[in-house]
């Protein structure tokens, strides 16, 4: 018999690592990219009819942290659009089999970059090996909390996922609240210091004129 810790750390190493080759099993495409002003990014992917595909994305920096999103079937039909958005998330199940496209678009911006970050999940994850047995022996619980773990891990992945997104928007609105607040600032300093010495050669203007003399008599 392990000890239940040592049982529990080698339970969970296992479980990463079927975690991360259950990901790339079903599929799961990861990106950030910038996307220019006035500019539009198309990417592509080939799903097999009856598929239940997963699309997740989110603006992690610039402007108003907005962009639109279209999504489209093979035959280049439009099955989601969102306008100005700043996530989103859509799940549909492919009528047939063909490339998918899925566009982003800044055409509306003028003069923002953005940072777009999109998730891409296309099929569903395969079981855990050696759990779709139903044998009622001891070690269908082994399996059972293996399961458990497997699931609370894709929690966390995503979870960590989002909070590194949240952590570099806000670290994002924090250097452009602090530039703007620095140059600001400099504007102040600049425009007192150009007063006081309007104000010094105003009143040293009064007093450097010719003084008038009174006639003697």
């Amino acid at each position: 018999m392990w000890p239940n810790n040592l049982l529990i750390v080698v339970l969970t190493v296992i479980l990463i690592n079927l975690s991360l080759s259950s990901k790339a099993l079903s599929k799961s495409t990861e990106l950030t990219f910038e996307l220019p002003d006035n500019a539009k990014q198309c990417f592509h992917e080939d799903i097999a009819a009856g598929t239940k595909a997963t699309i997740e994305f989110q603006v992690v920096t610039g402007g108003y942290y907005d962009v639109d999103m279209t999504l489209y079937d093979p035959r280049q039909t439009v099955l989601y659009q969102g306008l100005k958005k700043q996530f989103d998330t859509h799940q549909w199940t492919a009528s047939m089999s063909g490339q998918y496209t899925f566009c982003f678009s800044n055409e509306f911006s003028t003069f923002s970059h953005k940072l777009i970050y999109f998730e891409l999940i296309a099929g569903e994850e395969d079981p855990l090996p050696n759990t779709n047995h139903a044998a009622a022996t001891a070690m269908t619980k082994f399996e059972a909390a293996a399961e458990n773990i497997h699931e609370n891990l894709n929690s966390i992945f995503d979870a960590l996922t989002h909070y590194r997104l949240s952590e570099a928007k806000g670290r994002k609105r924090a250097e452009d609240l602090n530039s703007r607040v620095f140059w600001w600032s400099a504007m102040e300093t600049v425009a007192v210091v150009l007063i006081g010495a309007a104000q010094v050669w105003t009143l040293k203007s009064f007093f450097s004129g010719h003084r008038a003399t009174i006639p003697t008599t």
